[in-house]
């Protein structure tokens, strides 16, 4: 049984044509999802959609139990931009998504510091986001997104404007961090790399429909060293052919 079941979802903004079409999707528990696409082809919305930003105009998005997609504290969300508070410290702004329910307790304030501990910024607690490089600001936004355990974390190109060292960094934290919590990812990209490094699985949108759903069976924990291995290199051809394919 899926643990996210998207039954053929459609969307379209006023006057436009769907940028998400009759797509069917089953997500299992724990797993790590890339949605890959080029520009426009609607994996946002589909992901705004999971995390019930948006309302489908037809189908719709089942989660285990029953319940449909909603905003709540099961989800935590990354964007390609940090959006880091600029007057909070470091640990105020990971903490920001419990200060917004609640006063944040000391076990928050030690779980805020062990998450920033785990990721390289222990010492940069009382920083403020302008005092940060760019990667350490998105480990900061990652930081924000875990703080609650969620069940599912939702990110839209969060890498993207990071040099390449500093996006393969994160990466591999991202992964540390969430097979240690069992958490499902669905994680958007156009990168065709960075799919097949990350994903469990890696989903092809084109033109509004998912076009394709290919399994990467690589070995865990995953290292940069696989990037330049003949499986590696295989799957990313496999998943290049696909989206060219569907472009043809």
């Amino acid at each position: 049984m899926a643990w996210i079941d998207i039954e053929r979802l459609s969307f379209a903004y006023p006057g436009q044509a769907p940028v998400v079409d009759g797509v069917s999707w089953q997500m299992a528990q724990g797993a790590f999802h890339c949605l890959l696409g080029r520009s426009g082809c609607g994996k946002t919305s589909l992901l705004q959609l999971v995390a019930g930003l948006l309302q489908p105009q037809a189908g719709r998005i089942v989660r285990a139990g029953g319940a449909l997609a909603a905003p709540g504290p099961q989800l935590g969300v990354m964007f390609q931009s940090p959006t880091l508070l600029d007057w909070l410290t470091v640990l105020d702004n990971v903490l920001l998504p419990l200060s917004l329910q609640r006063k944040p307790t000391a076990q928050d304030r030690n779980a805020a510091e062990q998450l920033l501990a785990q990721l390289g910024l222990a010492a940069l607690l009382h920083q403020q986001p302008g005092q940060l490089s760019g990667g350490q600001q998105s480990r900061v936004a990652l930081a924000r997104a875990l703080i609650r355990e969620p069940a599912l974390l939702l990110l839209d190109e969060p890498f993207a404007s990071l040099d390449a060292i500093t996006r393969a960094e994160l990466q591999d934290e991202l992964l540390r961090s969430c097979r240690a919590r069992g958490t499902t990812v669905l994680f958007v990209t156009h990168d065709i790399n960075e799919a097949v490094y990350l994903g469990d699985r890696v989903a092809l949108m084109h033109g509004g429909r998912l076009v394709a759903d290919m399994a990467i069976d690589l070995p865990m924990p995953r290292t940069q060293a696989m990037r330049h291995g003949a499986a590696f290199n295989a799957y990313a051809a496999q998943v290049r052919a696909a989206m060219d394919g569907a472009s043809a």
